[in-house]
């Protein structure tokens, strides 16, 4: 990815789906205007996801995904399917592309109950008409809504393969608004002129030559919102602090560094970490807070699952498999059982875990974290990120939420026994 490219996570997530040799590889190479997809004659040509990404105006940027065929054989098929609906979980727009030739077929009309149920915008698009009379469509068209056989779903008809209804598809696509809203990572906490400090620990994991997504993105924000910002390492905070000539209006560190930057910034400083913020603006931090109480109860046969949303190369000391089991043994005075998924992987069945710490998730969008968070409620796992378990090992975690009024009021109340915050006791 380019430097000065949109993040893939900030970007609108645009899934194609569909059967077999429905055309979802040539649909989306026709609106790219690139031959990104393998297209063939032979059935399951895209085994694993296809990635894109492109400017949509006035949408804006966004990222293709073309999937494998919904009606995929086999054992290798059925992986591949898994991975299709995977997909569903990070897609704000849904294209059910449709062979004209074939009609819509029960796998199909499962896909599209399947966006109404996750509130995924959708259009259902037929292909091939270059292969088909349009009149021969129309006797599909009452099957298509699967909840009212008297409504049908927007659709049009196209052809990858001569280009025609390929404009209007792209104009439709356009004009769709996904149902998230954008957010504003520091909403509510800065204003303009304001001056805060960024700590960014500069080790061997550290990126060479840049720095890490949400450091960027937080940098970008603060400049949106007018404001100063002063980015140190740990090592040179408390001379920096000694140096302003006024004082920040928050703090916001890396959660590795949680502990030393908390004993060097003084209480009347707001102070939270990059973690944290990222775990408002893309998740829910109020269920995240109450996960973290997991780790004062964990069983002695105790299995926590460490999870990522990137993938990169672990280097000694690695935060995720090194610092952090570290810290939790030390503070628990237990001896977990620690699994580790990274990236798109996420394990489906949460039940044999006591807990669940994940990452910032910046390399993730809003809706996959969410559908995250959704899957460890829905199975009563307790989840929590990795600057709130920090935080709360560290002993800080009341100080990193006072910048969320509205939060630390919930952490009072669970404090109380009220239990606010929708966890257990």
């Amino acid at each position: 990815m380019a430097f000065q490219e949109t993040p893939a996570a900030q970007r609108v997530h645009i899934s194609f789906f569909g059967r077999r040799n429905a055309g979802k590889s040539s649909l989306m190479n026709a609106i790219t205007g690139q031959e990104l997809a393998v297209v063939s004659e032979v059935k399951g040509t895209t085994t694993d996801p296809v990635y894109k990404t492109m400017e949509l105006l006035p949408l804006g940027p966004v990222m293709m995904i073309d999937t494998p065929g919904i009606d995929d054989e086999g054992e290798l098929g059925r992986l591949r399917v898994r991975k299709s609906r995977q997909i569903l979980n990070k897609t704000n727009i849904a294209i059910l592309v449709l062979d004209a030739t074939a009609g819509i077929c029960h796998e199909e009309q499962k896909l599209l109950s399947l966006f109404r149920e996750k509130e995924i915008p959708y259009l259902v698009v037929w292909n091939k008409i270059d292969l088909s009379d349009i009149s021969h469509i129309s006797q599909f068209s009452c099957l298509i809504d699967p909840v009212d056989p008297k409504s049908t779903a927007p659709s049009l008809c196209v052809s990858a393969k001569t280009g025609a209804g390929i404009a209007e598809l792209k104009n439709r696509l356009a004009s769709v608004r996904p149902n998230e809203k954008e957010k504003d990572l520091l909403e509510d906490l800065v204003k303009p002129g304001e001056l805060v400090l960024l700590v960014t620990p500069i080790d061997k994991a550290a990126p060479k030559g840049r720095l890490i997504l949400p450091q960027q993105q937080t940098i970008r924000a603060l400049l949106d919102h007018g404001c100063l910002s002063l980015v140190v390492r740990e090592t040179e905070l408390k001379d920096a602090l000694a140096a302003l000539p006024q004082k920040p209006a928050l703090a916001i560190t890396d959660s590795q560094a949680f502990g030393v930057v908390s004993a060097i910034v003084p209480q009347d400083i707001p102070l939270t970490s990059f973690s944290i913020l990222f775990a408002r603006y893309k998740g829910d931090l109020a269920q995240c807070i109450a996960g973290v109480r997991a780790l004062e109860n964990l069983p002695a046969q105790s299995r926590i699952l460490i999870s990522e949303g990137c993938t990169h190369h672990r280097q000694c000391n690695d935060i995720g498999t090194v610092k952090l089991p570290g810290w939790i043994r030390e503070f628990t005075n237990r001896e977990p059982d620690f699994s580790y998924t990274s990236g798109t992987g996420f394990e489906e069945d949460l039940t044999p875990f006591d807990l669940i710490i994940h990452c910032g998730a910046c390399m993730l969008n809003e809706r996959e974290m969410k559908y995250r968070l959704a899957c460890a409620r829905d199975q009563g796992v307790p989840m929590t990120n990795y600057g709130i378990a920090i935080a709360h090992m560290h002993g800080i975690l009341k100080r990193s939420l006072a910048p969320f009024p509205d939060i630390a009021i919930l952490l009072e109340d669970n404090d109380n026994g009220q239990n606010s915050l929708g966890g257990t006791e």
